[in-house]
């Protein structure tokens, strides 16, 4: 707010004062009896209106105290401060900022007020005891302006670190690189008398009006240029409580720190805060520049994330993704991308055909009636390998496994830990053995692993994510009764003994809502039983047990592997025929078996019915130890011992036992009643590796002229 009247100009320092000081604002030198006009005061003349006058203060119509500038239109009427008022303020006596009496440190350089009582304290701040009223507003800023510019001045910039010092320093606080000789002749001594203040407000004011009035800001790092990332959330808070000295040192320490940080240092703790805010972009961008996964957090990096709840030292990027359960950051840091030959599976090689069998997935949905109104799948389909491929040469089928399955997956499942084909009788005399297809390393995994163990697709569209979400909600009341009861059970039989309220228990369950309709967002063992109902069939899923980093070390417990049955439907309602997920490290995997042309009548190739050309896949009901896979979100009254978890699994599965004495489940699938445009898009496929054969039969067969001319 710009005062009206006549400015008097200091005969010491040549200031201009207020026409309402009587003494000069920077060196409190008396006003003089003959002061200087400097500024006309206003006129009456036309308003900025046209036809309204302003009139001087004190004037006719003038208005009394309140005074209105030429542009009110944007400034609203203050009182002019009094005498009284502006007098009461106090000086502080390390920066000389004027301060207003209800303020207890300097608002300029946060000192603490000396209570000691001077002459210019007014009795309402000292003697007294009564609390002085609220002060009003600054009617100019040109006060803190000043003020600040001069206390600026007095620092010196480092060349190193740009943290500015205070003069009296010969080296940098932070970094001790030398101070600069060539700024001793510029910078400014600190005052001692009221001349030493008027030399330095002089070249303070010479200085600001060289650079147009503004103060510019040290230049950028190139480290942060390059970066470009947000910097603000790992910085250090702002408002921390604390005296001064703690902050000062604080803050001279988180320097210390980041001027030693490194490009990939930044990205490692950039994606520490990916993690946790459940930025996938930040994650992958530290994997792609090379960084380690099992690098771990120093004492000091977790000092700069500044968020003790989230960061501990020692902890890796597993540790935090598992800490707040991102199954598809798992799947990023965890699944090594090691194969270099390029995907080729039946989805990618006919988009016309993958099209039509989207529209036939959506057109085959629908919701049951009543109470339980869950959405279901009309088609009973199952997606296998053709049995053509062991026609094609070794050197082709080499070539397809290669582009169709996951040979991590398939590697880790079978050789680390014997999750799938450990036995012997099932892989090779009923030729039962499953293969891992290759599956996209994101949080649909799940989705699109049971599409493509099914209908051999993606869920690209979120066709299933948004038919798993409304069924989440239409029937939340049935789901959520099992799976409230299914993990109070679950914490009481693994000795946790832990109990929530009722509150707790509808914001967890408002979550797994949340992340059946978030594209990407990684699921949970709730909607693999959500799914079995909409595809009114047992999904099996053969898992590890343990999370393990790349040292071998146990992280926690996966609780994925098990038998899913869709309990609340009608078992006449439903399929017997099972289908089989692989889970490798937050990342699921669709297992399918490979079709026989079942001349030898011999497991998966036996011909049960030689009309329809049906073709058995065993699936194991056990572990490799011989111990019953758990059954997934049973009910107080179907909880048991293991004869009665087998009697219902022979309820809602087709099993049988070997010759070796295992149960098993029996998968089967069709030729004949397999959607035909599957049965179609798998023969476009191997077409193009049935093209490769004439090129490999011939280089064999000059292979064995050459042979014969020796």
């Amino acid at each position: 707010m710009t005062e009206l009247g006549v400015k008097w100009a200091c005969e010491y320092c040549t200031y201009e004062n207020w026409p309402s000081a009587i003494k000069c604002t920077m060196c409190r030198a008396p006003r003089p009896s003959g002061t200087i006009i400097t500024e006309e005061p206003f006129k009456s003349g036309p308003g900025l209106d046209g036809g309204r006058e302003w009139d001087a203060p004190g004037t006719e119509g003038g208005g009394g105290a309140l005074l209105i500038c030429p542009d009110s239109s944007a400034r609203p009427r203050v009182k002019v401060a009094s005498v009284a008022e502006t007098s009461s303020k106090w000086s502080c006596q390390m920066c000389t900022y004027l301060n207003w009496p209800r303020a207890i440190r300097c608002t300029q350089c946060l000192c603490q007020r000396q209570r000691t009582r001077s002459p210019t304290d007014s009795p309402h701040t000292s003697g007294s005891g009564s609390r002085p009223g609220p002060p009003p507003q600054d009617p100019c800023e040109e006060y803190n302006d000043r003020n600040r510019l001069n206390t600026r001045a007095q620092h010196w910039t480092c060349s190193a670190c740009t943290y500015e010092n205070w003069p009296k320093t010969r080296k940098c606080v932070v970094c001790d690189h030398p101070r600069p000789n060539g700024q001793e002749a510029i910078e400014l001594a600190e005052p001692e008398d009221p001349s030493s203040i008027i030399n330095e407000q002089d070249r303070a004011r010479w200085r600001s009006g060289c650079s147009g009035g503004q103060r510019r800001s040290p230049p950028t790092s190139k480290r942060e240029q390059e970066l470009k990332m947000d910097f603000q959330r790992i910085e250090l808070a702002a408002g921390a409580v604390g005296s001064k000295e703690e902050l000062e040192v604080d803050f001279k320490k988180l320097k210390q720190i980041k001027n030693r940080m490194r490009k990939t240092d930044w990205l490692f703790l950039n994606a520490c805060a990916g993690v946790v805010e459940g930025d996938l972009a930040a994650v992958e961008a530290y994997k792609s520049s090379g960084g380690d996964i099992a690098r771990q957090l120093t004492a000091d990096e977790v000092r700069l994330l500044n968020r003790p709840s989230a960061f501990d030292d020692g902890f890796t990027l597993v540790h935090l993704a598992i800490r707040f359960q991102r199954q598809d950051m798992l799947a990023v840091l965890l699944t090594e991308v090691s194969q270099q030959a390029s995907k080729c599976i039946p989805a990618m090689v006919c988009p016309e055909l993958t099209e039509q069998i989207r529209r036939e997935i959506a057109a085959s949905l629908h919701q049951r009636k009543g109470d339980f109104a869950c959405y279901f799948l009309t088609d009973l389909v199952t997606f296998t390998l053709p049995a053509d491929i062991e026609d094609l040469p070794p050197s082709v089928q080499e070539k397809l496994f290669d582009e169709v399955l996951d040979r991590d997956v398939q590697k880790e499942l079978e050789e680390e830990s014997p999750i799938i084909n450990w036995s012997l009788e099932l892989g090779t005399r009923l030729d039962s053995r499953l293969y891992a297809l290759w599956n996209r390393t994101a949080g649909d995994c799940l989705l699109d692993s049971v599409l493509q163990a099914t209908w051999g697709i993606y869920d690209k569209d979120s066709v299933l994510r948004k038919t798993l979400h409304d069924s989440l909600h239409d029937c939340s009341h049935w789901f959520y009764t099992r799976w409230k009861e299914w993990e109070s059970w679950y914490s009481q039989s693994f000795g946790l003994h832990f109990s929530l309220r009722e509150e707790q228990w509808q914001e967890d369950w408002a979550f797994i809502l949340s992340l059946a309709s978030q594209p990407g967002a990684s699921l949970e063992q709730t909607h693999i039983f959500v799914l079995a109902h909409i595809l009114r069939r047992p999904i099996i899923v053969y898992g590890v047990k343990y999370y393990k980093s790349f040292r071998g070390e146990t992280l926690g417990y996966t609780r994925f592997q098990g038998v899913y049955l869709p309990l609340l439907w009608e078992q006449s309602f439903c399929w017997k025929s099972p289908i089989a997920l692989g889970y490798t490290r937050g990342h699921f995997s669709a297992l399918v078996a490979m079709e026989n042309d079942g001349y030898d009548n011999r497991g998966a190739g036996a011909n049960l019915n030689t009309d329809d050309d049906v073709t058995v896949t065993f699936l194991p009901l056990v572990d490799s130890e011989r111990k019953l896979l758990h059954i997934h979100f049973l009910s107080a009254q179907e909880m048991g011992n293991e004869e009665q978890q087998e009697k219902l699994l022979r309820e809602w599965l087709d099993c049988c036992v070997t010759d070796g004495g295992m149960l098993v489940a029996l998968q089967k699938s069709s030729r004949r009643r397999n959607h035909p445009l599957v049965t179609q898009m798998v023969e476009k496929w191997l077409d193009g590796y049935r093209q490769i054969r004439p090129c490999a039969s011939l280089s064999d067969g000059e292979e064995d002229e050459d042979e014969d001319d020796e």
